[in-house]
């Protein structure tokens, strides 16, 4: 699955289109124009009768339609780019290498030799595209993959650039929880790669320093491929159905919603943090208190509050804050709320023997923040100090602006003539190579 537990992934993991694959559904025209122009070099016994500028030995009796190539798959994102995807591309090449026979299918995966990294690694450039980190190396018979560089492409551009997005924003938070949350900014088709891409992040940044951060996806289609599940707790849509009453809201999930399920109350929905988290703080604390003395564990974990989610308009400022302070979720208002979470049991009639109880109940509940952020802003949020416990980010985990941009590339650069491998990259480029590369066994990957 990844350089954590030296796996890869199948390509029955994938819910591949196959069939379109084949066909060239999802390649870009120029490349299924050259598969076909092989196929008919191929047919006809074509031989190399052009001017060979680059002088190569045994040119004449090349024959075109059946040329191998070795290919190399690579990215320029500066100064790092953290891969994912690659075992996507490979099931790719495992399930449509090969050509079509008028309608039969004939595949020829097992005449790859492929070597790529493993997903999870991590590429490095200096800005010389002579130096390039290959992630993939495939030797082969062109016209039989040809069709298929502008479907690897995708997803590994995709992939890495979501990965190294979201391991830029753990950097920034010093390793606090990231809730991925950009599924309604997408296709719903990209959700089991996006998560995946997730989870490398979290992963290689627990290898890179030590750090465990648990994985929060909100759909079960994004932890798909780490066998997890979405976590979530209420939408404002839900609030809204209970009048504006989130206490109530609050309380009524608790009750029907099994106690694993983390309770987050989503505290903005009046403009109202301070006033509608203290309600909801202490609703749930009467019942935790009853819970408490009786000795009843599930009861206590059914009314734990475990934290309030801070998701304020741009355009609002809160009323718990001065009028002319900056508008939306701010540092001042974190810490804000989190004073008020710590001292809400002061106006409570708690019994001597539970202020303890009551106090640490308080300092529990954690505070999460979402809306517009990114990792400039989260940076933000950590060189201030404030309190955030968890940062929910959406739609800036999939940036692909001119620093996030990790397109990949794929260049030719050797060509089989005479039984013998020769240097022929496109002016500009080189032939480069990576420590990290592994040989594919693709009888593995079916």
């Amino acid at each position: 699955m990844s350089i954590f537990d030296r796996k890869r992934l199948k390509a029955v993991d994938f819910a591949l289109p196959v069939e379109d694959l084949r066909r060239g559904f999802y390649a870009d025209r120029y490349f299924t124009n050259s598969r076909q122009l092989l196929s008919a070099l191929e047919r006809e016994a074509y031989r190399y009768g052009g001017r060979n500028p680059r002088k190569v030995s045994g040119a004449s009796q090349l024959t075109v339609g059946e040329i191998e190539v070795e290919a190399q798959i690579f990215n320029r994102r500066s100064p790092l780019a953290l891969v994912a995807g690659v075992d996507h591309a490979l099931a790719q090449l495992r399930c449509a290498t090969g050509y079509y026979d008028h309608d039969e299918w004939v595949e020829t995966w097992t005449d790859l030799e492929v070597d790529a990294v493993q997903d999870g690694a991590v590429t490095y450039y200096d800005g010389d595209p002579r130096h390039v980190l290959t992630v993939l190396e495939i030797r082969g018979r062109y016209r039989d993959f040809a069709a298929l560089e502008t479907s690897m492409l995708g997803v590994l551009s995709r992939a890495s650039r979501i990965a190294t997005n979201v391991y830029e924003v753990l950097q920034a938070t010093g390793g606090k929880q990231v809730l991925f949350f950009p599924a309604r900014f997408d296709l719903p088709e990209a959700q089991a790669i996006d998560g995946y891409a997730y989870w490398l992040a979290l992963r290689r940044y627990h290898r890179d320093t030590g750090i465990d951060v648990k994985p929060l996806v909100s759909t079960d289609a994004q932890a798909s491929l780490w066998d997890g599940a979405g976590v979530g707790t209420i939408p404002h849509a839900m609030i809204a159905c209970f009048l504006a009453d989130g206490a109530e809201t609050m309380i009524q999930f608790a009750r029907h919603i099994p106690p694993e399920t983390p309770r987050i109350f989503l505290a903005d929905f009046n403009n109202d943090v301070v006033a509608d988290s203290r309600a909801a703080l202490a609703a749930f604390w009467q019942r935790y208190a009853a819970a408490y003395r009786a000795s009843d564990s599930e009861g206590m974990a059914r009314w734990t509050l475990h934290g309030v989610r801070l998701d304020t308009s741009a355009t609002l400022v809160d009323r718990s804050l001065p009028a002319e302070a900056e508008t939306g979720v701010s540092p001042q208002l974190v810490f804000t709320v989190r004073d008020a979470l710590n001292t809400a049991w002061e106006g409570w009639d708690v019994p001597r023997d539970l202020e303890a109880v009551a106090r640490e109940f308080c300092r529990g509940a954690q505070i999460v923040v979402s809306g517009g952020f990114n990792s400039d802003r989260v940076l933000r949020f950590e060189q201030e100090g404030a309190p955030v416990d968890s940062y929910g980010i959406g739609s800036a985990l999939l940036s692909n602006d001119r620093r996030t941009n990790s397109d990949f590339t794929m260049d030719i650069v050797r060509v089989r003539v005479a039984g013998r491998w020769v240097d022929m990259p496109k002016a500009g480029r080189h032939p480069c190579d990576n420590p990290e590369l592994e040989r594919v066994d693709f009888s593995e990957l079916g």
